[in-house]
């Protein structure tokens, strides 16, 4: 089920959503081995406020990286480092720390107009995410289908955040099922706060404004979403339940068990199973296949339509065997 502060956000066309530092860090620090002699584009990114900038400028050395660049939507007035406004998109390339101050320096930094509005669909913002190695952003979430098909097209290693529910899309699923893309490492529960531009109407019941007038939101169903792997994906999902007919009952439009919660996936059953979408927090590719989306089931003779259990339509389930 879609939040309701995405929902309201999708209507209200705010995608500003800015990732808190600490959660920047607890994802990333599970790729650090993929980041040495890489370019990194953070296209969705003021470098005022976001802390992927923040992070990788500052972990530059540390990560080896051999460039970092950033694109600025104009909507932001980035005039980044003078006291003049400016509604124009901006793109920075920092290729690390000149002065030793461990800091990044606007003097050390590449700093030009874009053309257009800095769109990460732009033909310019393009040319730039063809530089890069790995892209890492929180992307707009209205726009996520889009976003992420851009990636697949250009072959770009990625590390995003998105809502769980984008599992779901009929364009994003079979990047799961094909093990193109799948979740990151750090989040599995919960929900998490995000920095808010200063004309975002709290609405929501998760907010708060800190002591220096700057809004934040609680939402629930975040994830990372990558295609770099880590060691922690590869942990077999430790399964203690025996299968039952009356505890494991059959959909009664496909011939398949349904199971409510992952840590009950029976560890006698060979047979096809549903499962819920937060199944993928512990998916490990070499334990699990994963079949297919109970809506995208071609062989379903309800095709189209989500799994049935005595009569009434489960939560969405993603169908999967043991190997």
């Amino acid at each position: 089920m879609a939040t309701k502060e995405l929902s309201e956000a999708r209507r209200a066309k705010k995608d500003e959503f800015y990732t808190q530092l600490a959660d920047v860090n607890n994802e990333l620090q599970h790729y650090t081995s993929h980041f040495k002699g890489k370019t990194v584009l953070c296209n969705c990114d003021d470098p005022r406020v976001s802390n992927f900038f923040k992070y990788f400028s500052l972990n530059f050395k540390t990560l080896g990286l051999k460039r970092l660049i950033a694109t600025c939507y104009k909507n932001q007035q980035p005039d980044l480092f003078s006291q003049n406004k400016s509604e124009k998109a901006v793109y920075i390339i920092y290729d690390g720390e000149m002065n030793e101050n461990r800091m990044p320096d606007p003097d050390e930094m590449d700093i030009q107009y874009l053309q257009g509005n800095g769109d990460f669909r732009s033909k310019e913002c393009i040319e730039l995410l063809k530089q890069a190695d790995i892209v890492c952003t929180n992307p707009p979430f209205s726009l996520f289908r889009e976003y992420v098909a851009q990636l697949i097209d250009y072959k770009k290693k990625f590390l995003i955040i998105g809502n769980i529910n984008a599992v779901t899309y009929k364009d994003v699923f079979p990047l799961i099922k094909e093990g193109k893309m799948w979740f990151g490492a750090s989040i599995h529960s919960g929900d998490r706060e995000f920095g808010v531009p200063d004309d975002y109407p709290l609405t929501a019941a998760g907010h708060r404004v800190d002591a220096q007038g700057k809004k934040y939101i609680r939402v629930k169903g975040v994830r990372w979403f990558t295609n770099l792997d880590y060691k922690e994906r590869h942990e077999d999902l430790e399964l203690y339940r025996r299968y039952t007919p009356e505890e494991y009952p059959t959909y009664d439009n496909y011939d398949a068990i349904n199971v409510d919660e992952t840590s009950e996936i029976p560890k006698d059953y060979d047979g096809l199973m549903g499962v819920p979408v937060s199944f993928l927090d512990k998916y490990n590719p070499e334990q699990f296949e994963i079949v297919g989306l109970d809506r995208y089931v071609e062989d379903n003779p309800k095709y189209g339509h989500r799994f049935k259990l005595n009569g009434k339509e489960t939560y969405a389930r993603i169908l999967i065997r043991r190997k």
